[in-house]
């Protein structure tokens, strides 16, 4: 009969068990960067669609309606502000999308439409050119409107006129859509994130940047999309809007 020693029934040591649960930690910790990595990636991809979707509704808006909604303000519900267009209360700063008025779904409880991190903070920005007497693209639109929305590249050089020593993305855009990102929750305080909350015309858009990286306008995930005159003058004019 085979005999068995003590020694051969011992489990793990505790130096074994300690390199276990470490190389447990290890796998653990790396599955939950990729579900992050994977939920963030998810959530930017939805941002883009809200983006497009906000963009083809202020089209189709215009094309029925001869003006583009002012934007919403922060009390007005989701509601353009004034009611009825006109000069806008809210046309550069702090200006939501008017989803209620656009007949958009998805909305919050008070109106707003989220973006792809769907907190309060993460409500849809819009702006609307003021060119033309200041309320002509909100009133009514004509084929001489002259827009004056910039898109940057960077807030480096730019004024606040125009793009400056920047690269210009555009330079008469009659609307631009954006969402502050996953960090619309903090104040701006990077160069390029705080020139869209600026009250005036001109905007930054570039690919992501994290904080303490070589980007000279600091940390950056802002999304931002702009809509061109000849998109919205042509599909006024199929629509009979503009002749």
């Amino acid at each position: 009969m085979k005999h068995y020693t003590c020694h051969q029934y011992q489990g793990f040591s505790l130096v074994e068990m300690a390199i276990v649960l470490l190389i447990a930690g290890l796998l653990l910790g790396g599955g939950l960067g990729v579900v992050a990595s994977r939920q963030e990636v998810q959530r930017i991809q939805e941002t883009e669609t809200l983006l497009n979707e906000a963009r083809d509704a202020l089209i189709g808006y215009a094309a029925t309606n001869g003006r583009l909604p002012c934007p919403a303000s922060s009390t007005s519900n989701g509601i353009e502000s004034p009611v009825g267009g006109g000069v806008c209360t809210n046309a550069y700063k702090n200006g939501y999308l008017p989803a209620v008025t656009l007949g958009l779904s998805g909305v919050d409880d008070q109106g707003y439409l989220r973006d792809g991190w769907q907190l309060k903070a993460n409500r849809i920005r819009y702006a609307v050119t003021k060119a033309n007497n200041t309320n002509a693209a909100t009133t009514a639109i004509t084929s001489t409107l002259a827009s004056d929305l910039y898109v940057c590249n960077s807030s480096i050089g730019i004024t606040s006129t125009n793009c400056g020593t920047a690269q210009t993305l555009t330079s008469n855009a009659v609307a631009v859509v954006f969402s502050l990102g996953k960090n619309a929750s903090k104040a701006a305080t990077s160069k390029d994130e705080k020139a869209n909350v600026n009250n005036n015309a001109i905007f930054v858009s570039h690919s992501p940047s994290k904080a303490g990286t070589a980007n000279p306008g600091g940390e950056f995930d802002d999304q931002v999309i702009w809509l061109s005159p000849n998109i919205l003058f042509n599909r006024m004019i199929q629509a009979g809007k503009l002749p």
